[in-house]
């Protein structure tokens, strides 16, 4: 009895007892509990109970980070030192989940507190001399992971981002910025009526923008007027956009200068993956402080570090968890329309991430890039108007209800459908087309959208690449010794070089099963057929009718049956034609609104017809020589053509396509970007770009091997 007693007694101390405050004691608890965890973690023993005593752990080390920091009575040594002790229990932390990476997942925002870690809360506390209040428990212990969750990945680079800051400190900025709930507009339905005010047609839909400023842009490029407009936007505040501008009017260098302008870092950039290269490119050129990366597959190769990371729809299942880990302050959607369907994964996991951005944060930048016109398929764009944070699943909210508060009108009113449009563009709807901005536009250019062949096809074409190289590497080894009777030479003989180059091209002492630059040229055109008809297609849909030329007819064979699969309907321009053939085909697609696409032979269709229809043309395949691909973009650019024309010309990167792209271009001096079509340039021959490719292959590869040798 006496002793039954003398424990209620000792209950009731030690639950009365006042918070300590004033000394160490949580630290000194978590810091053994935080040395159970490491050892058993390097024991390969994350068992459930280790992983609660992890997520314990680091819950109680985040709130007694903040309450030091807040704590004004202690001395600044006093502070430092428990900062300093504190942060090396957050160092074991990530040390920890480094070593079992699938313990950062404890630490999100969402992530499931379980009765058994509230348990162990209390317990920890008490031991550390501080009173706990009595808390509701009941909460269901986290379900079985969904296949979905476990094909997630968090790639080493981004685990060791993490373990430089393990603990992102939270932003509650975002609370201040929340706005009163409906009032007199409660009870009405909105977004059909919303949706109505679009179909109804009226004017361009475009926000009123500021007049541009001079952005300034590193490396000496210049932005055009209608981009620097909405840079200048960003810049005074306005933080989403649902860009819309036809191709052609540079969305991509807006958007990354948008996102500096806003100092939107981490930025997140989800396109689809024929885009996905380009990107990185156009990042490179247009903001390169601000590292990007590109995510593969499962992200092996990422720089977890970097400001800007571009993920493809395909593998952003794999890689939303540790995304909305990050601490995103902005975020783009290329090609939005992607998202029209809201009940699809890739929208369900771009909507989670766009709303754990916002509420994170007050003012984050959020873009939405399509071509689309806004007056086609409007329904489509509620998916797009919810990852912009205009509306839910139900209601306009924030700003735009706000907005349409402000209007003193209901859907019964008569003026309601032009009030309610307006107020849906000022959100930030922006649409500009190339007949609009002509005069800041060439007449016609070249844009090189560079795409990544990454499956066997790819591996097998740089393979070959390298056999190739070697192969020149040898020859040019065997002539070098024979030339000099075992001299020994410094650095490369630029002439001998040529010569190898020049044997090569004319195919002497090659056997005809190696592999050359013409077959290697055509390997490559058949790897990007399919990218280049999944690029083609996404133009048809949001610039009109697109002309679409390439050299071989398996390319053309691969591209009609990506445009078929799509439903896509085309005309076909082939050397086999007879006359009367080709000429229905030509009159299709001139007079046809629903023939979208014209399939063409570079050879057979490069001269001789008019394609004006179109302002958009793909150059599927290379050629051999400037004069050549100029006559395919002179099918498009000719007399009656009443908007500039744009030739996107598909590259597959990190291979030879990419440098006889610049030899075209430099042979006939001319910038990648822009075409003048002066009559006095020189055309150079095909064998002379074929000699170039070969030399500038076996030239790369003699200075790869002296570099090697070097160190």
């Amino acid at each position: 009895m006496a002793r039954g007693a003398q424990r209620r007694s000792g209950a009731r101390t030690r639950t009365q007892r006042r918070p300590r405050h004033d000394n160490d004691g949580i630290i000194q608890v978590l810091a053994k509990v935080v040395r159970e965890v490491e050892s058993a973690v390097q024991r390969g023993g994350a068992l459930p109970s280790i992983r609660t005593k992890f997520q314990v752990v680091a819950l109680l080390m985040r709130e007694e980070r903040a309450r030091v920091k807040a704590d004004e009575t202690k001395s600044g040594a006093r502070r430092a030192e428990e900062l300093k002790r504190l942060d090396g229990i957050a160092t074991i932390l990530a040390t920890t989940a480094a070593r079992d990476t699938s313990l950062l997942g404890l630490l999100a925002d969402d992530a499931v507190i379980s009765d058994r870690a509230r348990s162990l809360r209390r317990e920890l506390l008490e031991a550390a001399g501080i009173e706990v209040p009595d808390e509701p428990t009941g909460q269901p212990e986290p379900a079985e992971p969904t296949a979905a969750v476990q094909r997630r990945v968090v790639p080493q680079s981004v685990v060791s981002r993490q373990l430089a800051n393990p603990f992102l400190e939270p932003d509650y900025s975002a609370v201040a910025k929340a706005t009163a709930g409906p009032r007199r507009l409660v009870g009405w339905e909105l977004i059909e009526p919303l949706l109505r005010s679009f179909e109804d047609g009226g004017a361009l839909s475009c926000m009123d923008l500021p007049e541009p400023a001079a952005t300034r842009v590193a490396g000496g490029l210049e932005l055009m007027p209608h981009q620097e407009r909405l840079v200048a936007a960003a810049k005074a505040g306005h933080r989403t956009f649902l860009l819309a501008d036809e191709p052609g009017l540079g969305k991509t260098a807006q958007a990354l200068l948008a996102a500096q302008a806003a100092d939107a870092y981490p930025l997140l950039v989800v396109v689809p993956n024929v885009v996905k290269m380009n990107w990185a490119r156009e990042a490179t050129l247009w903001t390169p402080s601000h590292p990007a990366t590109v995510v593969h597959g499962d992200g092996d190769t990422i720089d977890g570090f970097a400001d800007i990371i571009i993920v493809n729809y395909e593998v952003l299942d794999r890689h939303v968890g540790w995304l909305g880990q990050l601490g995103l302050r902005g975020m783009v959607v290329d090609e939005a329309h992607y998202i029209k369907n809201r009940k699809s994964q890739r929208s369900q996991l771009v909507l989670q991430l766009s709303e754990r951005i916002r509420t994170r944060i007050a003012n984050p930048l959020l873009m939405a890039l399509t071509g689309t016109p806004l007056i086609n398929d409007i329904e489509d764009f509620t998916a797009i108007w919810q990852f912009l944070g205009w509306v839910d699943e139900t209601k306009p909210v924030g700003e735009l209800m706000g907005a349409l508060e402000e209007t003193g009108l209901t859907p019964a009113d008569r003026g309601f459908s032009a009030a309610a449009r307006a107020a849906v563009i000022d959100r930030g709807i922006v649409r500009r087309r190339k007949v609009d901005v002509a005069a800041d536009l060439p007449a016609r250019r070249v844009a090189d959208v560079p795409v990544e062949i990454d499956d066997e096809a790819g591996r097998s074409i740089r393979a070959a690449e390298q056999s190739l190289a070697r192969r020149l590497v040898a020859r040019y080894e065997r002539a070098l010794e024979a030339r000099h009777a075992g001299a020994v030479v410094e650095g490369i003989d630029h002439d001998l070089v040529r010569q190898v180059a020049a044997w090569e091209r004319a195919g002497k002492t090659t056997k005809k099963s190696d592999e050359n630059v013409f077959t290697m040229m055509r390997r490559i055109g058949q790897a990007k057929a399919g990218l280049a008809a999944d690029y083609a297609a996404q133009l048809a849909r949001s610039a009109g009718k697109v002309v679409f030329f390439a050299k071989h007819i398996d390319v053309m064979d691969t591209a009609e049956a990506t445009f078929a699969k799509r439903g896509i309907r085309y005309a076909s321009i082939r050397g086999d034609q007879t006359a009367s053939a080709r000429q229905k085909h030509i009159d299709a697609f001139t007079n046809d609104p629903d023939v979208a696409v014209v399939v063409c032979s570079l050879t057979a269709a490069g001269v001789g017809i008019n394609l004006q229809v179109a302002s958009n043309l793909v150059l599927a395949e290379l050629s051999w020589t400037d004069a050549e691909q100029t006559q395919a973009i002179d099918r498009v650019h000719r007399i009656g053509q009443e908007e500039p024309v744009t030739a996107w010309r598909i590259l597959a990167a990190q291979t030879l396509d990419t440098r006889i792209a610049q030899l075209i271009d430099s042979k006939a001096g001319l910038a990648a970007r822009a075409l003048d079509g002066a009559a006095e340039q020189e055309i150079s021959d095909s064998s002379d770009v074929q000699l170039e490719a070969l030399v500038t292959l076996l030239e790369d590869a003699l200075a790869g091997r002296v570099g090697r040798q070097a160190s």
